[in-house]
C-alpha cells in the first residue's frame, strides 16, 4: 500500500517525466486573487498566465497545493470531522496546460496515471462530461475505452467551470471511482448521486472559451488545462478504504491524539480526533503561511479552527493544552513534503500552546453558561439568539462552535437573535463613537471599518499584493470613485503596505489598477484600517476595482534595517548604561533612526564606542528574526521589553532577534513593525549623534546599512584630507594635531605680549606718556586690537610703575570697545574706578561697568567712541 507521501511524489514524479514543471505550492494567502480569504485550489497562483497578464519560462506545470476552506463561500468547518471527505486543510494535486496541450493529451495523461502508474481497475471508473461535449466524450471512448453508460453527460454548472462572471471558462470532465454496492449511492447524474458509492477524485477543466460581460463566448486562441485532484480522496481510494480520515497520515495524527488522551482512537469519540487532526494541520499550516489568531479577517478563521479543535480536546478530557504537543506527529508525516512547517515550528508549538492555555480559561465558564441556559429550554427550543451572542461578546464563542456544542444534544441556535444582538451592539457602539469628541473626519473611517472591517495585513509576508478597494475618501468624505489628479485616501481589504505606527513610518509605493496608478506617498493607520494617502494619475479610480499594490521594496528594506536596530540598540544599551534604561521614543525613518532612552547624563565616548561594539556584534552573527504571537503579561514574563507608544491588545508580536534559540535571544521586545529577516541584513551601525532632550531623557541618532557605510566613507575622506595638509598619515594626525595646538598656544601668547608693547609702545609703561590731570598723574590710552582679558593685566603692571595715579585703557576689537580703569590706593578714596568706569561706557554705548574701587571694567558695542570715552574719564578725575 502507498503511503500518502508516496502518492504525492508518484502523481509529481509522473508529470515530470510528461514534460511538466514542478511548481512549489503557492502560501495559503493568495498574493494574486483579493477575491479569496485563502488559497482554495491549484490554479489560484496560475490566475494570471490564464488571464494572460503574466507569462513565465514553461507551459506546463505540476503541483501540489495546500488549500484551505473555512470561510467565505467555501466553508466546509461545520462538517469537518463528521463526515468522511470534509477538511478545513487539503492537498489539491494539479496538472496544467497554459496553451500547450488539451483535452486528448489531458485525459491521455490522466487515464495512464490511475491505471498503469496508480493501479485502479478500470472497471471502476467512471467520468462525465459537459451535456454538449461531443469532443471530450469520443476522446474517453478513444482513450479509455469507456462504455457509453460510464461516460455520463452532466447538463449542469458542475461540469462546466468559470473563473468569474467573465473571463475564461470551459467545460469539466470529472472521474469518479465506484466503491461497489456494499454503500449507498448511485452514479453520477443519477437521482441517488450524493450518496458516497461514486466518489469523485480527479476534474479536469478545458479551458475553451472566453466570457464576455453579455455572457457571449468566444474561441480562446490558446485553449488550457487546469486539473484537481483532491490528495486526500484518492489516497483514501488507493489505501482501499471509504473515508479520508482511514488513510495512513490522518491514522497517524488521530493516534497521536489518542495517545495524548488516553482514549481509543475508534471509540465514541472518534470525531473529536478527526477534528484535532484535521484542524491541526489547517491551523499548522495557516501559522506557517504567516496568518496568526486575530479577532479580525483571516486570523479570526484561523482562531475558530483552533478553538473548535481545542473545544474537542476538552471533549477528549485533556485538561491541559493538547494540540502544541501533537505538532511533532504532523512534522513527522509532512515535514519533507513542506519545509516550511519545520521552519515554523517553534512558532506553531508556542501559538497553540498559549491559545489552548487562553481559550480553556473561557471555555469552562462558557460551558457553564450554555449547559445552564440549555437546562431552562423546552423540548425542541432553540437556543436563544442572545444567549449565544453572549457566549461571543463574553467568552470568545463563535457561533459554529456553539452550534456544534449543542449538535450531540440535537439543540439548534436562533441565529436570527443572534444576528440581531450582533446589529444591537454595532449600533450602541457607533453611538458611543460619536458622542466621544474625536473629529468629525474619524467618523468617516469608524464607518468604514464598520462596514468593510480591517484591512488584512500581509506586508509581513510579502511586498506586493492584488486586493479590491473597499472605501474610498477626498477632503473627509466617502467617495464612490476619483478623477485624475485627485488627493484620495483609499482603503481597501488587504495590503502589504504597512500604515505609520509604533515609531516606524508608513510605505510607500504603487497601487496600479484599470488605466490608473497611484503614487502611495504615505500608508496612515485608524481603527486597523491601512489608508493609502496619494493622488490619482490618469483614468478613474472606483470603489470594488480590483487592483495590485506594490510597496518601495528599496525604502522597506531600509526601514526594516533601522527597526530592527533600533531593537538591537536599545538591548546594547541596557548593557552598558544598566537596566534603568527604558525607551522614551522612536522614529524609524528609511534614512535614519533616532532613539530616546532614559538616562540621567550624557554618555562618554567609551560607553558609545561599547554601544556601537554590541550592536554591530549582533548584526555580524546574523541570528535569525523570529515572531511569535503572545499575550502582553506573558510576553514581558518571558524577558520581552514593551516599545513606547504601542497600544496592546489581547495579543502581541513578540519579536526576537540573535541568539542560540529563542529562550536565549540577544532581543526580546513587542513590536508590530516590520523587520530584518536575519539581523545580519542590518549591515552596520553608526551612531551619529548624541545630545539631550530633557531632564534625564537623551536622543541618539544612527545609521545602518548603505547609509551608515557613507557617513563613514565621508569620515575618512575628511581625515584623510586632514592627515594629507598636515603630511601625516592618518595614525599620526593625533599627535601632530596635539603638537600644533600647543603650538599655537605659544605662538598666541607671544602674540598678545608683542601686541602689548606694540600698543603700550616698548612695554613695562616706557612707551606710555602721562599726562597731569589736577595734580594726579593719568595716562588714557585707546589700544587697537588686544584682547581684552589681557587689558587688567595690563592695567594692574601700568599701576605700578606709576606708583601713584590712574591708568584707563580701552582696548578696541571688531569694532567692539572693552574698557578698564585702575586706581592706585593712595587715591581710591577720592576716585573711584567704579565710578570712572561709568562715565567712560555711556559714551562707547554700555551700560553699567563693575569692579572695585582700585580696579574697575565694562564693554560697549561702538569701539569707534573710544576717543570719547577717554576724553570723558579725564574730564571726570579734572572734576
Amino acid at each position: 500500500m502507498k503511503s500518502i507521501n508516496e502518492i504525492r511524489s508518484t502523481f509529481i514524479d509522473y508529470f515530470v517525466k510528461a514534460g511538466h514543471r514542478p511548481v512549489a505550492s503557492s502560501p495559503l494567502v493568495p498574493a494574486n486573487d483579493p477575491t479569496l480569504m485563502f488559497t482554495n485550489a491549484g490554479m489560484v497562483q496560475f490566475k494570471d498566465i490564464f488571464t494572460g497578464k503574466e507569462r513565465r519560462d514553461y507551459v506546463r506545470a505540476t503541483t501540489s497545493q495546500k488549500c484551505v476552506r473555512a470561510g467565505g463561500k467555501h466553508n466546509d468547518l461545520d462538517n469537518v470531522g463528521y463526515t468522511a471527505r470534509h477538511h478545513t486543510f487539503f492537498e489539491m494535486l494539479g496538472n496544467f496546460s497554459f496553451g500547450d496541450y488539451f483535452k486528448e493529451t489531458a485525459i491521455e495523461l490522466a487515464w495512464n496515471l490511475i491505471t498503469r502508474d496508480f493501479g485502479l481497475p478500470k472497471d471502476k471508473l467512471w467520468v462525465t462530461v459537459y451535456h454538449d461535449d461531443d469532443e471530450a466524450f469520443s476522446f474517453w471512448k478513444k482513450i479509455a475505452g469507456l462504455p457509453d453508460e460510464r461516460i455520463v453527460r452532466i447538463a449542469t454548472s458542475d461540469n462546466f467551470w468559470a473563473m468569474g462572471d467573465t473571463g475564461p471558462c470551459g467545460p469539466c470532465s470529472e472521474i469518479f471511482f465506484d466503491h461497489g454496492p456494499g454503500v449507498a449511492g448511485g452514479p453520477p447524474g443519477s437521482p441517488d448521486a450524493d450518496g458516497d458509492r461514486y466518489i469523485e477524485i480527479w476534474n479536469l477543466v478545458f479551458m475553451q472559451y472566453e466570457q464576455s460581460a453579455d455572457g457571449t463566448r468566444v474561441a480562446l486562441p490558446k485553449p488550457s488545462i487546469d486539473t484537481g485532484m483532491g490528495l486526500e480522496r484518492v489516497s483514501a481510494v488507493l489505501q482501499g478504504v471509504h473515508n479520508n480520515y482511514e488513510t495512513d497520515l490522518f491514522k497517524a495524527l488521530i493516534a497521536a491524539s489518542a495517545d495524548a488522551t488516553n482514549t481509543d482512537p475508534n471509540g465514541p469519540m472518534i470525531a473529536s480526533h478527526r477534528v484535532i487532526a484535521d484542524h491541526l494541520r489547517a491551523s499548522s499550516f495557516l501559522m506557517a503561511d504567516g496568518v496568526m489568531p486575530s479577532n479580525e479577517g483571516r486570523g479570526n478563521v484561523l482562531r475558530r479552527i483552533m478553538r473548535r479543535a481545542m473545544r474537542h480536546a476538552q471533549l477528549l478530557g485533556a485538561k491541559d493544552p493538547l494540540m502544541y504537543r501533537l505538532v511533532p506527529a504532523l512534522i513527522k508525516q509532512m515535514g519533507v513534503a513542506y519545509p516550511e512547517l519545520i521552519r515554523a515550528e517553534a512558532l506553531i508549538t508556542e501559538t497553540l500552546k498559549l491559545e489552548e492555555t487562553r481559550f480553556k480559561q473561557t471555555l469552562e465558564r462558557g460551558l457553564k453558561l450554555l449547559d445552564d441556559e440549555v437546562e431552562k429550554l423546552g423540548a425542541g427550543q432553540p437556543l436563544p439568539g442572545d444567549v449565544a451572542f453572549k457566549l461571543y461578546d463574553t467568552y470568545g464563542f463563535p457561533l459554529d462552535l456553539t452550534q456544534d456544542a449543542l449538535r450531540a444534544k440535537d439543540i439548534a441556535v436562533d441565529t436570527d437573535g443572534f444576528n440581531t444582538a450582533m446589529a444591537h451592539q454595532k449600533t450602541e457602539a457607533r453611538k458611543a463613537w460619536a458622542g466621544s469628541g474625536e473629529a468629525a473626519t474619524d467618523l468617516v473611517w469608524y464607518e468604514l471599518k464598520e462596514e468593510v472591517g480591517a484591512t488584512e495585513f500581509l506586508g509581513y509576508e510579502t511586498e506586493t499584493a492584488e486586493a479590491k478597494i473597499a472605501g474610498l475618501v477626498v477632503d473627509g468624505k466617502r467617495v464612490a470613485s476619483a478623477g485624475p489628479g485627485t488627493a484620495v485616501a483609499i482603503v481597501v481589504n488587504q495590503t502589504p503596505f504597512y500604515g505609520e505606527s509604533g515609531g516606524q513610518m508608513g510605505d510607500t509605493g504603487v497601487i496600479r489598477g484599470p488605466g490608473y496608478s497611484v503614487a502611495v506617498t504615505d500608508t496612515a493607520k485608524k481603527l486597523g484600517l491601512h489608508i493609502h494617502l496619494g493622488t490619482v494619475e490618469g483614468g478613474t479610480i472606483k470603489v470594488g476595482d480590483d487592483i495590485h499594490l506594490s510597496v518601495d521594496n528599496g525604502r522597506r528594506s531600509r526601514l526594516r534595517a533601522n527597526h530592527s536596530a533600533t531593537h538591537l540598540l536599545h538591548k546594547a544599551l541596557r548593557d552598558v548604561l544598566g537596566p534603568h534604561v527604558t525607551q522614551k521614543g522612536s522614529m524609524v525613518a528609511e534614512e535614519r533612526l533616532r532613539f530616546d532612552i532614559s538616562h540621567p547624563k550624557a554618555l562618554s565616548d567609551e560607553e558609545i564606542d561599547a554601544v556601537e561594539i554590541g550592536v554591530n556584534a549582533a548584526i555580524r552573527e546574523n541570528g535569525g528574526v523570529t515572531t511569535r504571537l503572545m499575550t502582553p503579561d506573558d510576553a514581558i514574563k518571558a524577558g520581552a521589553l514593551a516599545l513606547f507608544g504601542e497600544k496592546y491588545g489581547e495579543e502581541v508580536r513578540v519579536v526576537s532577534m540573535g541568539g542560540a534559540d529563542l529562550d536565549h535571544a540577544y532581543s526580546t521586545e513587542l513590536c508590530g513593525g516590520t523587520h530584518v529577516f536575519r539581523t545580519g541584513d542590518i549591515a552596520v551601525f553608526k551612531i551619529v549623534s548624541e545630545s539631550a532632550v530633557s531632564a534625564g531623557v537623551r536622543r541618539i541618532e544612527a545609521l545602518t546599512g548603505a547609509a551608515a557605510l557613507k557617513y563613514m566613507r565621508d569620515e575618512e575622506i575628511l581625515l584623510k584630507k586632514a592627515a594629507s595638509a598636515l603630511k601625516a598619515s592618518p595614525a599620526e594626525l593625533p599627535d601632530r594635531v596635539a603638537s600644533l595646538l600647543d603650538e599655537r598656544k605659544r605662538l598666541e601668547r607671544e602674540l598678545a605680549e608683542a601686541k602689548k608693547q606694540l600698543a603700550t609702545g616698548g612695554g613695562s609703561g616706557g612707551g606710555l606718556t602721562a599726562i597731569d590731570v589736577g595734580g594726579i598723574k593719568v595716562i588714557a590710552k585707546k589700544l587697537d586690537g588686544v584682547n581684552p582679558k589681557d587689558l587688567r593685566g595690563l592695567v594692574d603692571e601700568t599701576k605700578k610703575q606709576l606708583g601713584s595715579g590712574i591708568v584707563a585703557f580701552v582696548g578696541v576689537n571688531d569694532g567692539k570697545a572693552a574698557l578698564v580703569v585702575g586706581v592706585t590706593e593712595d587715591l581710591v578714596a577720592k576716585h573711584s574706578a567704579v565710578d570712572l568706569i561709568r562715565v567712560g561706557v555711556e559714551a562707547v554705548g554700555g551700560k553699567g561697568g563693575g569692579g572695585r574701587p582700585d580696579l574697575a571694567q565694562a564693554g560697549g558695542p561702538d569701539g569707534d567712541k573710544a576717543d570719547a570715552a577717554l576724553e570723558a574719564m579725564v574730564k571726570a578725575i579734572g572734576g
